[in-house]
């Protein structure tokens, strides 16, 4: 049997699911569809069905409902079963001819409770008794038109996309993110004078908003359903204030209280704020190729960790662009295909250039296993060189079935090299380098005005030249990167010339980006007015200026920022590596910045007698297992550096990354600028 781990528990999930669906419709939120993606792939769901008219359906009110020959259906749903959601189910239903219902939940029924507003002493005593799940039975054959009929409703916990073995994501929560210090004026608003929060340390889950709450108990409720499958009994740290409540949820979390009793392992779980250090989000100092994949390649559609390879060039189709959405495209997760999962491993794991010679390698090694008229050249790998190699597997039926997935990512890396945007990587690369030598030296007004004389209008870029959306990451990079500074006249008659700037360049665009169309509240730039830019402008700094606040809290991680000397250049030092850097300090310090959150009496009265007694804290250290959550989404580079350094400090402990979605550099000014962090949609 397997190790458990975040690839197990998935499998293990997904084949409770299976085994409900056969001979039935399915119907698949887009976030459920994601863990399947990456869990198992959508092949083995189709198997599992085993019916030659097998219907996979996308879960929403306007889905297509089941004929008189389908009787049955099962629909797969990361959210509660709650408001809009169950509206959508009954809609379908009731349009349908089914006689046999089955509804798999990801949130696990003591959630359910929650959300219907039961106390927490009847939902203790309701233990055992899955109450709402078995009303909505009752519905379901309601709507199917027969009391007789057969309806199931279940939890399996659908958490994660596991995108390697020591990496995986949480789709349904890939808009979570950290609040912001404005975030505390708009809770301030509900909130009578003499209870006002002061700032982010003041929040806790008594002054969250009911949606945000909810949104954190679900997430809870998947990652105790994880612990409870690696076997471990959890101690919760935290880095940040979502962090710090989203860690106190999972350390209080009353259905977890037994299975801590009989759990024979031990873990440290970590989250940490995403806010604290946006450089490493926005950064393109990371040398990985699966990174510039990510950035480049269209989303693949109702997809966040995963994107679209254009497959034509394997077909007799003319590369025109009006053949692109005649064949399906390719994309990144490999679930059944050893040979390409172990290149997509190493994709994440080695540098650009090591990455580019490992995927010829595959391709080389399997064209010689199909007999390939393969001609061998050493030396530096073009895309040229590796789109022949591609093209030897054309015309071969047997040779593309056998290597469908490492053809996808030979294609997606070629697609990258080739395209434009890959170029201007490090174009960004020397930008970013130049401003961290700038911030050493000057003041915030000189780095602004040097950013300044590259926010040009479309009819003035060229293709070297900064989009609206790539000034942006660069200011988030600058304000993340720099931390606290002082404001003083200099400092805002340079962001007074930038904004001015910016709010031109938005009215003059030719068309909005989706992007900007979010943050300016107009659907085209005909209607978009200057007032309308600036002010949209204003907000977009009110949000940079917190960002550059983010660690004013912190007493230890207070800086990302290393300067300069006479042997160095000034560097950035990721927040993440500074955490397990700390985590693993030999010398054990007490952890300043790094919270423990007590899971009951016993663990508050150790807290308590530590001050005066030698009652040893509970420290991330002390177990085998470092699970790092980081709220708000992780890049690769990341997450290669977490797996690289944990052995490294403490030989022996086993790491994994969770985290909310994997990061390229243009999803934070949506995240940052566009998300409502306090108002999570939960479907009802």
């Amino acid at each position: 049997m397997s190790t458990p781990g975040v690839l197990t528990f998935t499998q293990q999930a997904w084949e409770q699911v299976l085994a409900k669906v056969k001979r039935a419709v399915v119907y698949l939120d887009a976030a459920c569809a994601e863990s399947l993606h990456w869990g198992c792939g959508s092949s083995r769901l189709l198997e599992a069905v085993g019916n030659s008219a097998c219907y996979l359906r996308e879960f929403e009110p306007a889905a297509v409902a089941g004929g008189a020959e389908q009787p049955k259906a099962v629909f797969v749903l990361s959210c509660l079963l709650k408001g809009r959601t169950v509206e959508t189910l009954r809609d379908i239903i009731c349009r349908s001819h089914f006689q046999y219902c089955v509804v798999v939940t990801a949130v696990n029924h003591a959630v359910h409770l929650t959300a219907n507003h039961v106390p927490p002493a009847a939902a203790a005593e309701l233990e055992g008794q899955q109450l709402v799940f078995e009303q909505l039975e009752e519905k379901l054959c309601e709507w199917m038109g027969n009391m007789n009929y057969t309806a199931e409703v279940l939890h399996v916990p659908l958490l994660l996309a596991c995108a390697a073995p020591h990496l995986a994501l949480t789709p349904a929560f890939a808009s979570l993110f950290p609040l912001l210090p404005q975030d505390v004026h708009i809770l301030n608003r509900a909130r009578s004078d003499k209870r006002r929060l002061g700032n982010l340390a003041e929040v806790d889950a008594t002054t969250l908003t009911p949606e945000l709450l909810l949104t954190i108990r679900c997430l809870v409720s998947g990652l105790s359903s994880l612990c409870e499958h690696l076997g471990v009994r959890e101690e919760c740290f935290a880095v940040g204030s979502l962090s710090r409540i989203i860690a106190a949820d999972l350390a209080n979390f009353a259905p977890a209280k037994n299975r801590r009793k009989t759990a024979t392992g031990r873990a440290s779980v970590v989250f940490v704020d995403r806010t604290l250090d946006l450089t490493g989000a926005v950064g393109h100092h990371g040398d990985n190729l699966v990174e510039k994949i990510l950035s480049v390649l269209p989303q693949l559609p109702g997809h966040t960790n995963d994107v679209m390879v254009n497959m034509v060039e394997l077909t007799a189709l003319q590369a025109e662009e009006e053949n692109q959405n005649m064949v399906a495209p390719g994309c990144l997760a490999q679930s059944n295909d050893p040979a390409a999962k172990a290149l997509w491993e190493a994709l994440l794991n080695t540098k650009h250039k090591e990455a580019v010679m490992e995927v010829r390698r595959h391709l080389v090694e399997a064209a010689s296993r199909e007999n390939l008229p393969i001609k061998m050249s050493m030396g530096r790998v073009t895309p040229g060189q590796l789109t022949s190699y591609i093209h030897l597997f054309k015309n071969n039926l047997k040779a593309l079935g056998n290597h469908c997935g490492l053809l996808q990512l030979g294609l997606a890396t070629v697609q990258t090299l080739k395209h434009p945007q890959t170029a201007k990587w490090d174009n960004f690369l020397a930008f970013e380098r130049l401003l961290l030598q700038s911030i050493g030296e000057s003041t915030m007004s000189v780095v602004l005005n040097q950013l300044l004389p590259m926010i040009k209008p479309s009819n003035q870029r060229t293709n070297d030249d900064y989009s609206p959306e790539e000034l942006l990451v660069l200011l988030i990079y600058i304000y993340s990167v720099s931390g606290e500074f002082s404001v003083d006249k200099d400092l805002g008659e340079g962001e007074e010339k930038v904004k001015k700037a910016l709010a031109q360049v938005f009215c003059e665009e030719s068309e909005l980006s989706p992007l900007l169309q979010k943050i300016t509240g107009c659907d085209s730039s005909i209607n978009l007015t200057f007032h309308k830019s600036r002010s949209a402008v204003d907000e977009l700094f009110t949000s940079l200026r917190d960002i550059a606040g983010a660690r004013s809290l912190m007493k230890q991680f207070k800086s990302v920022y290393v300067p300069g000397n006479h042997t160095h250049q000034a560097s950035y030092k990721p927040l993440l590596k500074q955490v397990v850097e700390e985590i693993f300090n030999p010398k054990r310090p007490d952890p300043v910045d790094i919270e423990h959150m007590s899971s009951g009496l016993t663990d508050l009265l150790k807290t308590g007698f530590s001050m005066f007694m030698k009652v040893s804290r509970p420290h991330p250290s002390d177990h085998p297992l470092l699970i790092l959550f980081v709220v708000g989404g992780v890049t690769v580079s990341e997450a290669k550096m977490i797996k690289d350094l944990v052995p490294s400090l403490k030989p022996g402990t086993q790491v994994i990354v969770l985290s909310t979605r994997l990061l390229k550099p243009t999803n934070i000014p949506e995240l940052l600028f566009t998300t409502d962090r306090l108002h999570p949609d939960l479907g009802f």
